[in-house]
């Protein structure tokens, strides 16, 4: 094991549970912590022991803050992880809010196990919880954009910009002389807040992702979000947009803003009603003020604020907008309408042909969202069925990770072509796809490395 070294522990074969392990004369570090998410067979990944005791990590360098990408880092701290943290200063920000936010959901659903007896454990118990979390926020080692970090005496790192979401960063490695770059989960050239992924450094080795490895987006086409919104309006009904609450609520808000001020949307009362997605709005907010933070020149936090703007934060004025007196647009959280607020919007305005659900994003199977997308006519939820009268539009120019073209883009900008691409974070036919793509039009080794398999880095 003295040769350098990168194993892939994680994203491999699937989109979540981003971990990968290098090794250089004894150091270890662990780029990404991820929580595998989806199936309750990658879920239940999330409860194998670690492959390499957590005491022995040096250094933990995180890409970005979305929870499969950082999510398992507090169980890391339980179970004896005790180095530092290598991030943006505001994924550090943004990964204390996603972190306090999946510990009280993994509370919450062990406490619900234990009332209801589903469990097969005695007692279930969350896999962290709010202590752990608590003791791993001081491990956090902001850094900014382009500042070399030594993480060890034989690894240093860099963090370039990725363009996904807010403090999102590509990692560059020099692993005892060789070159590793990782691209996290890389962004679009055109990300409207924040300044495009850089292009990679020379590397002899690159890992990149694959989520739409087989796929292009389609052209942004405002008019989509715009006539649902005029049309729902104009028929006396509300407009509901589940979004996530990191980057997309933002992103939605931005959009609705632009919409108001060109004069194709009305001027509606505006609902933001997720905690979560509140608290990372006021650090979107402060990031347009800070040099440095990734966001484009010109970046202000007006830009949020689509005009008639009310932040919800409390359960009862949650509760308030379930059946709103005026026609409005209520953003809520999750995207994917799997929990929290929006499973109560949904509830209430389903039913009412007047309304809109209008779908930001990626439906993973088996949520409300993907049902909804699909075309379901009833919905399950709080224990029984609600009727689909509302009109439901899918809106797909919202994505902010980078297609099959611009991954290969990407990698055909490096300062020099890489020896090997491990192509990453997709299921297996995107993966497979974008792997033949990069080698037959770049000329390159790419190669979809499989679950646990360790390569020497040269």
């Amino acid at each position: 094991m003295s040769n350098p070294g990168l194993t892939f522990l994680g994203a491999t074969g699937t989109v979540t549970g981003s971990r990968f392990l290098v090794e250089a004369a004894g150091t270890v570090v662990l780029v990404d912590a991820g929580l595998y998410q989806g199936s309750r067979e990658l879920r239940r990944r999330n409860w194998d022991g670690f492959p390499v005791n957590p005491a022995v990590i040096d250094r933990v360098v995180l890409t970005h803050a979305h929870l499969d990408h950082c999510g398992y880092l507090p169980k890391l701290v339980r179970d004896g992880f005790r180095g530092r943290i290598v991030c943006t200063p505001e994924t550090a920000q943004l990964a204390e809010v996603v972190l306090r936010d999946s510990a009280h959901l993994q509370e919450e659903d062990a406490a619900y196990a234990n009332e209801t007896g589903y469990s097969k454990h005695r007692p279930a118990l969350p896999l962290y919880d709010t202590t752990d979390v608590i003791k791993a926020l001081p491990l956090f080692d902001p850094v900014d954009y382009e500042q070399p970090v030594s993480c060890t005496p034989r690894i240093t790192a860099r963090l370039l910009p990725a363009g996904h979401i807010l403090g999102s960063a590509t990692v560059h490695l020099d692993v005892d002389g060789a070159q590793l770059h990782m691209s996290g989960d890389l962004g679009r050239p055109f990300h409207p807040l924040l300044r495009p992924p850089a292009d990679p450094p020379a590397a002899g080795a690159l890992v990149v992702e694959s989520t739409y490895g087989d796929r292009t987006h389609p052209e942004p086409d405002d008019t989509v979000l715009a006539d649902a919104v005029r049309r729902t309006i104009g028929r006396g009904g509300s407009v509901l947009i589940p979004a996530f609450a990191v980057d997309r609520t933002e992103l939605v808000l931005l959009r609705l803003r632009a919409l108001r001020e060109e004069g194709t949307i009305p001027d509606v009362p505006v609902y933001v009603d997720s905690p979560m997605a509140l608290r990372t709005l006021d650090i979107y907010r402060r990031a347009t003020r800070r040099p440095g933070s990734g966001m484009r020149p010109g970046a202000n936090p007006a830009l949020f604020d689509p005009g008639d703007l009310h932040m919800v934060q409390d359960a009862s004025g949650s509760a308030r907008i379930n059946a709103p007196a005026r026609p409005c647009v209520i953003v809520s959280a999750s995207g994917m309408a799997s929990g929290g607020r929006v499973v109560h919007h949904l509830r209430h305005q389903l039913p009412d042909p007047r309304n809109t659900v209008i779908l930001t994003g990626f439906q993973a199977d088996g949520t409300r969202g993907q049902q909804l997308r699909d075309g379901a006519r009833t919905l399950k939820m709080h224990g029984g069925y609600v009727p689909v009268r509302a009109e439901v539009v899918l809106d797909s120019t919202f994505s902010v990770h980078a297609d099959a073209d611009e991954l290969v883009g990407w990698i055909s900008r490096a300062d020099s072509p890489p020896d090997v691409v491990y192509v990453v974070h997709g299921e297996a036919e995107p993966s497979a796809h974008l792997a033949r793509r990069i080698a037959r039009e770049l000329d390159v080794c790419a190669v979809v490395p499989r679950l646990g398999e360790r390569v020497l880095l040269r």
